[in-house]
């Protein structure tokens, strides 16, 4: 009777046993009462984690407190026919069928032994203490997508209602600092990368870090590799597990496999793919095959390479901006002055190849005169210019501005305007300063010329010249007063005699025991002709005449003070004149015209002398009689020029706005080009004394810069415009003629159009 209950027990579908447990939710004992005991198996688990969980937790709950009182209920049950030994048998199976149906709910579960018992060895979390879920939690709904997408935004992606994650404030290194100080859980504390907010570890979480560190399981199972118990194929079930039919792709071979297989076919005979090679055995060696190279033999490409670089497209035209336009824009169209500057320019320099017109519709648009010649360059270029492909260089433009120092920090240098000399009544071409800076000579269009008191600004002296001074150079030799000036086919020597006149008288004596000197030959006709001025003139201050054969532009000292050179552009082969104060004598120190010379200079220490035409400087040994050194000024015409005190440097201004800086030791060509003047440049000087030199120009400004030169030759000289100083007025299209510098102070004097002289300081 016994036996045949328990069979009955065994079949029943699920009442019995959950009637047995007092403990059990009616929810459970609902559920199981209509299923049967394998009915879970014909199911497929659920993949709700929560459902997993509250699974995991009643039967956790069921292994804990309601096996104990499934125990203490089947052995309280009565049994009919009274308690044999054959009943306990029956009993005892009894409670291991009840064993195994847990046991199966367990699996259908998801849920290991081994897990089951951890968990129910520890009390649960009520999963609804908190009101938000793993899901819930995930704030930031932007997946997989990288955070740096979102470092130039405020936020840092969308919550699940779409609106914006605003990153919170960052603190500063103080407030960090002092976080770090204060918190105590600062240790522990970290930053959310999904919602950018501050997490402190709890003690749960850092106990998982520690036992992860030490290499142990994350929940500290004690023994994490207990026995399995195979609850699947342990007894043989009536049903499968899932009676879904299966596909028809797995009875026949897969379609991808055959593709997949036959590419690695092909690349095994292309030899793409290389056969795996064979495990070497315990002890055995493999003699690698020794590779040998022609040293001898160039580099080949391969046939892509070639063909990728035999042809290289012709670049393609710029496409037309807004001043192409038939209708443009009132701001691309020309003024009167730009349109007359624009054709002033050479056509190498135009910015734009023509004047941009505005026309009140398309039909009134006449044709492009330079249309057939734009396409026949084009086809030029196209078929005679050669290509070649540039790589373009990431390279930061402020990188390549010079660093340069500030100009408060190279003063001294002149800054201000402080005298103003008047008196003239035409144009102040040229202008000249003692040495010891007390006075000062001005040559004017007025046929006149005037020396003035430098402090006062007060005209001393005044002499008529008869025709217009072209330049005017004080003798350097501060023993000797003595003017040099250019009047037209003449230049005199003026003893102004303003300063000691024990000077003055020297002076005089020394041109009086002067004696012409002999010429090569009594037949040949001196090129220039000395003549010694009496009477009036004598009192005036006039001392020589020198007589040219042509129109004089340029005189200059050499800096001992007994040699002087004269320029005439338009002598030919008597351009250049050098002259002998000590002996009376002059001479030609060329044969012929190497071009139209411009101006001339002595070396301040060797016996140099530099010839400047209108595109070249061309450097003469005197003494040898020799070219030494042919300077290329990249310029159109020049105008004047200036050698350094050291004699290594040179600066030449011309009439196209650059000073070029010349480096004698470095290069023939210009070490440095400035255009920062607008207009044509009449003058360039340098300082004796001061690292500064300036050059005029007909804008009507004097730009003085720092020009230092450094004894080391390492070292390349440093240039840095400091000052502009403008006072002059243009008139007639003329600024500032000329300018020189003070021999002793940072000053600067400067001759104009306007009719004055300006001292600036």
């Amino acid at each position: 009777m016994a036996t045949k209950r328990t069979r009955e027990a065994l079949e029943e579908p699920k009442g019995d046993p959950v009637n047995l447990f007092k403990d059990v939710s009616d929810s459970d004992a609902d559920t199981d009462s209509e299923d049967s005991v394998y009915s879970g198996l014909e199911e497929e688990p659920d993949t709700d984690s929560d459902n997993d969980n509250e699974d995991a937790d009643s039967d956790d709950s069921y292994n804990s407190s309601d096996g104990r009182d499934a125990e203490k209920d089947i052995s309280s049950i009565p049994l009919e026919g009274g308690s044999t030994d054959s009943d306990r048998d029956e009993e005892a199976s009894l409670e291991k069928a009840i064993d195994i149906k847990a046991h199966t709910k367990s699996r259908n579960s998801g849920t290991a032994q081994a897990t089951m018992k951890t968990e129910s060895s520890t009390p649960q979390r009520d999963e609804y203490e908190s009101d938000s879920s793993d899901e819930e939690d995930i704030r930031n709904t932007v997946g997989n997508v990288p955070l740096e997408w979102y470092k130039d935004y405020d936020h840092l992606g969308y919550d699940v209602e779409g609106r914006k994650i605003i990153k919170p404030k960052k603190a500063d290194e103080l407030d960090e600092f002092l976080n770090k100080m204060d918190n105590p859980d600062y240790w522990r504390t970290v930053t959310n990368k999904m919602t950018g907010q501050s997490v402190v570890l709890s003690k749960e979480d850092l106990a998982t870090i520690k036992r992860l560190q030490m290499g142990k399981h994350p929940k500290g199972v004690e023994n994490q590799y207990e026995p399995w118990v195979d609850f699947e194929t342990s007894e043989v079930m009536i049903h499968p597990m899932t009676n879904r039919p299966e596909d028809k792709r797995s009875f026949i071979p897969s379609k991808w496999e055959r593709l997949k297989v036959g590419q690695m076919v092909h690349a095994l005979k292309m030899g793409w793919m290389k056969p795996t090679p064979k495990p070497k055995m315990d002890g055995e060696e493999v003699e690698e095959e020794e590779k040998f190279y022609m040293l001898w033999k160039d580099e080949e490409e391969n046939d892509i390479t070639k063909k990728y670089r035999a042809r290289i497209p012709a670049p393609k035209i710029p496409l037309p901006d807004h001043y192409e336009s038939y209708n443009p824009p009132p701001e691309y169209l020309f003024t009167k002055e730009e349109e007359e500057k624009w054709r002033n320019q050479d056509p190498d320099e135009r910015r734009m190849k023509f004047l941009p017109q505005k026309f009140d519709s398309l039909r009134k648009v006449p044709s492009y005169p330079r249309f057939i010649n734009e396409r026949f360059e084009r086809c030029l270029d196209l078929y005679l210019c050669p290509r070649q492909r540039k790589i373009k260089m990431n390279i930061n433009p402020e990188d390549l501005i010079p660093k340069l120092p500030k100009p408060k920090d190279l003063q001294p240098f002149p800054t201000t305007q402080a005298v103003v000399y008047k008196g003239h009544t035409d144009i102040v071409r040229c202008i000249a300063v003692d040495p010891s800076g007390q006075w000062l000579a001005s040559g004017s269009d007025d046929k006149t010329i005037r020396f003035w008191e430098v402090s006062s600004g007060r005209c001393l002296h005044k002499l008529s010249t008869g025709d217009v001074v072209k330049s005017l150079v004080w003798n350097p030799n501060s023993a000797i007063n003595l003017v040099a000036a250019a009047v037209s086919r003449y230049v005199y020597l003026i003893n102004p005699g303003l300063v000691d006149k024990l000077v003055v008288t020297k002076t005089d004596s020394m041109l009086e025991s002067i004696k012409p000197g002999d010429d090569a030959g009594p037949s040949k006709k001196a090129p220039v002709e000395w003549e010694e001025i009496g009477g009036r003139d004598y009192e005036a201050g006039y001392r020589f005449k020198l007589s040219h054969p042509k129109e004089v532009n340029q005189v200059t000292w050499h800096g001992k003070g007994d040699y002087f050179a004269s320029v005439m552009p338009k002598g030919d082969s008597n351009a250049v004149m050098i002259h002998q104060l000590s002996r009376q004598r002059s001479q030609n120190p060329f044969s012929k015209s190497k071009g139209l010379v411009q101006c001339v200079l002595f070396h301040p220490i060797r016996p140099f002398l530099f010839v400047a035409t209108q595109r070249y400087v061309r450097v003469y040994n005197l003494l040898k009689q020799e070219l030494t050194k042919k300077l290329l000024t990249n310029c159109k015409w020049v105008s004047s020029m200036a050698v350094h005190s050291g004699g290594d440097n040179l600066i030449i201004g011309s009439y196209d706005c650059r000073l070029s800086w010349f480096d004698l030791d470095l290069s023939t060509k210009p070490y440095q080009t400035l255009r920062h003047h607008k207009k044509a440049l009449r003058q360039v000087c340098y300082h004796k004394r001061y690292p500064l030199f300036a050059s005029a120009s007909d804008d009507g400004t004097v730009i003085v810069c720092h020009g230092m030169v450094y004894n080391d030759m390492l070292k390349n000289p440093l240039i840095v415009p400091v000052k502009v100083l403008k006072g002059h007025s243009v008139t007639k299209d003329l600024g500032v003629m000329d300018c020189v510098f003070h021999p002793t102070q940072p000053w600067v004097f400067s001759a104009g159009a306007d009719f004055t002289v300006r001292l600036f300081s």
